[in-house]
C-alpha cells in the first residue's frame, strides 16, 4: 500500500512531497541528469548548490518565512508584490524591498535573467473565494497569474519546481485547468493537496490548496499521488511517523479526532489573564500561553506589535456589538481546541471574519453564561501571526498602523499584482 508521508512548513502546512520542494536539492535542469548530479547525491538529496528562488505575490513574507524554516540552502533572488504597505514589512523583516512593477510587464527574458530554479506563487484568492463573484479568469486580479502560466512554456531556462498556494475553490476554476494543462505540456509533473493547519496540531481552521509541480526528469518519492488532489482530513503527525495511505484520498468524517489533536488556543495567546481570581476560578491560571503577563510584553515585542499592556483595551468588543450581533459571533475559549479563520474584515465585523476570545468562561461546560460578562476581545496581530506560525522576531515598522497590520496579517494572500485599485 503506498503511503504518504508529511511535514510541516513553517507558514503553511504542506506535505512532504510538497516540502521536497524546500528540503531537497533540484534534481533536474535544462542540461538534464548531469547537472541534476551536480545539485543532489542520489542517496540523500544533500543540497550541493545554493537554489534560487523567485518569490511571487511576497506579501509580508509568509513563503520566505516557510522556506527559512525549512533549512533550505536557497537564496530569494527577488520577490514581486504590488502593495506599498506589504512591501514595507517585507523590507523591514529581510532588508530587501520586493519588485513593485507589474507583472503582467514581465517577459520571458526578464525571468531568464534570474536563473530560478524554483518558484513560489500564492495568487490572488479573491476569484475562486466562495464569498466573491467567483469570476474565475475573469476576475482582472486573475492575469497577472495568468500571465506568468503564459511565459512558461517561453522560457529558456524554466524553474525545476513550482509550488502554488490558493484558497480552496480554486482547484475547480479555469484558472486551475489552464494551470494544470500549461504544467503538463511544459514537462511539469504534479501533486495537489487541500490542507489545513488542525491537521498539525494547530487550532485554526484554514484549510488551503497546495500545488507542487516538478519538471521532468525530476520525480516525487510518491509517484502513485502524481496528477491527483489528495484531500487528508486527519491529524498528521510528523513527529511520531504516523503515516497517511491511500484511504486520505477521499474524505472523512472525522473532525472529532482531528480536533482533539489540537494544542489549546491559549499555546497562540500573547498575554496570560491577569483579570483576578474569578479568572482563576475558571482554570486560566495554569495555562501554558506562549506569552508573558499583561505588563510583561514578549521579548521583541512592543507598542508597535499590540503587546503593551495599555494597548489591550483596543481588542475588548463593545457591548453594543455583542448585544446587536451576538448570536452570530464564534467564541472561542483559552481551552478551545479551533479557532476560525481571520479574514480582511476582521475588526471591522464581527460575522464570518473571524473567533472572538473569551477571556472569562463558564464554570461548567454547556451552562448558560452571558456573552456580556464573558469578557470577549478580538485576537490581537500577534496572535494572529501566531496561528500563522509567523516567528516570534517578526515585527511591523513603525510607521504602519494597527488597521493595516490586521489588515496584512488577514489579507496577506489577497494581494494582487495588476493595479491598487484590486486590493480587496
Amino acid at each position: 500500500m503506498a503511503k504518504l508521508h508529511y511535514t510541516i512548513g513553517h507558514n503553511e502546512l504542506l506535505p512532504r512531497p510538497v516540502a521536497e520542494a524546500k528540503i531537497a536539492a533540484p534534481v533536474s535542469s535544462v542540461a538534464g541528469e548531469r547537472e541534476a548530479e551536480q545539485f543532489c547525491s542520489s542517496k540523500a538529496m544533500e543540497v550541493k548548490h545554493q537554489w534560487r528562488v523567485l518569490e511571487f505575490y511576497s506579501g509580508i513574507g509568509g513563503m520566505r518565512y516557510s522556506l527559512i524554516k525549512a533549512a533550505v540552502n536557497a537564496e530569494v533572488a527577488e520577490a514581486f508584490d504590488i502593495n506599498d504597505v506589504a512591501n514595507d514589512v517585507y523590507e523591514h523583516n529581510f532588508g530587501h524591498r520586493p519588485y513593485q512593477g507589474n507583472i503582467q510587464s514581465l517577459t520571458a527574458a526578464d525571468l531568464d535573467r534570474y536563473e530560478a530554479q524554483a518558484w513560489l506563487l500564492s495568487p490572488p484568492c479573491q476569484p475562486y473565494t466562495r464569498q466573491g463573484l467567483q469570476k474565475q479568469s475573469g476576475d482582472a486580479r486573475a492575469f497577472s497569474f495568468l500571465r506568468i502560466l503564459e511565459l512558461i512554456p517561453q522560457l529558456s531556462r524554466p524553474p525545476i519546481l513550482l509550488f502554488v498556494e490558493n484558497v480552496v475553490g480554486f482547484e475547480t476554476s479555469d484558472t486551475h485547468a489552464k494551470m494544470i494543462e500549461t504544467l503538463k505540456s511544459s514537462g511539469f509533473v504534479t501533486q495537489e493537496f487541500i490542507l489545513s493547519p488542525l491537521q498539525f496540531g494547530v487550532p485554526y481552521s484554514r484549510p488551503r490548496y497546495f500545488c507542487l509541480a516538478k519538471r521532468n526528469p525530476s520525480s516525487f518519492s510518491s509517484p502513485c499521488f502524481n496528477d491527483k488532489l489528495i484531500w487528508c482530513p486527519s491529524p498528521l503527525f510528523v513527529h511520531n511517523g504516523e503515516l497517511v495511505t491511500d484511504e486520505c484520498l477521499r474524505p472523512q468524517d472525522n473532525w472529532d479526532k482531528l480536533l482533539e489533536s489540537c494544542v489549546p488556543v491559549e499555546h497562540f495567546l500573547e498575554f496570560k489573564s491577569t483579570a483576578g481570581p474569578k479568572t482563576a476560578e475558571y482554570g486560566f491560571e495554569n495555562a501554558n500561553i506562549v506569552s508573558r503577563e499583561l505588563n510583561d510584553p514578549l521579548k521583541g515585542h512592543d507598542e508597535r506589535n499590540g503587546s503593551n499592556s495599555t494597548d489591550l483595551d483596543l481588542y475588548h468588543v463593545p457591548l453594543s456589538l455583542i448585544e446587536r450581533w451576538g448570536s452570530a459571533m464564534d467564541i472561542v475559549y483559552p481551552d478551545s481546541r479551533r479557532c476560525c479563520c481571520f479574514t480582511k474584515s476582521y475588526y471591522r465585523y464581527v460575522k464570518g471574519t473571524g473567533s472572538l476570545l473569551a477571556t472569562v468562561q463558564p464554570e461548567m461546560k454547556g451552562k448558560e453564561f452571558p456573552l456580556k460578562e464573558q469578557h470577549l476581545r478580538y485576537f490581537t496581530p500577534r496572535e494572529v501571526a501566531n496561528f500563522h506560525s509567523l516567528p516570534e522576531h517578526f515585527v511591523f515598522p513603525d510607521h504602519v498602523n494597527l488597521k493595516q497590520r490586521r489588515r496584512r496579517e488577514t489579507e496577506r494572500k489577497e494581494w494582487g499584482a495588476t493595479n491598487k485599485r484590486q486590493q480587496g
